[in-house]
């Protein structure tokens, strides 16, 4: 049994829809022995299927062919993950670093953020103005 690329990487839950795989297979993140190929080719069993999702490579070896989507459950019936270790510490390096989906307010504060902290140091009191406030509230 032969079935499209695309439509078995969908059916193995590589890819969240159909269009996605399609677009990643057009996009030549989807190879078979090296080669990039199109959403249409037919795979069979035993076939080595290499998907780069950034920043790592995942590959996968195809034990049965289907065309429906599966349960997460059946799905290592169909395909069996061998990624390299090595792939998976780079992914592990890069979410250690920190420049993966760095979100907004890390990092150096905007021109807007020093100006209103210089607004803020200027307008401050000093600990000695506070004593002197809290003195002559005593001697009323």
């Amino acid at each position: 049994m032969e079935e499209r690329v695309d439509k078995w990487l969908w059916a193995m839950r590589v890819f969240k829809t159909r269009t996605i795989a399609t677009d990643a297979c057009k996009k030549g993140r989807v190879t078979i022995g090296g080669n990039p190929v199109k959403p249409s080719r037919a795979i069979k069993e035993g076939d080595v299927i290499d998907v780069k999702k950034p920043p790592i490579t995942y590959s996968f070896r195809v034990k049965r062919v289907t065309g429906n989507r599966l349960g997460a459950k059946l799905v290592p019936e169909y395909l069996e993950n061998i990624t390299p270790q090595s792939q998976y510490d780079l992914l592990e390096m890069t979410r250690i670093s920190g420049f993966v989906d760095r979100r907004k307010g890390l990092g150096r504060p905007t021109k807007r953020d020093s100006r209103e902290l210089s607004r803020f140091k200027e307008e401050s009191y000093t600990a000695d103005d506070f004593f002197l406030d809290w003195e002559d509230d005593d001697e009323s």
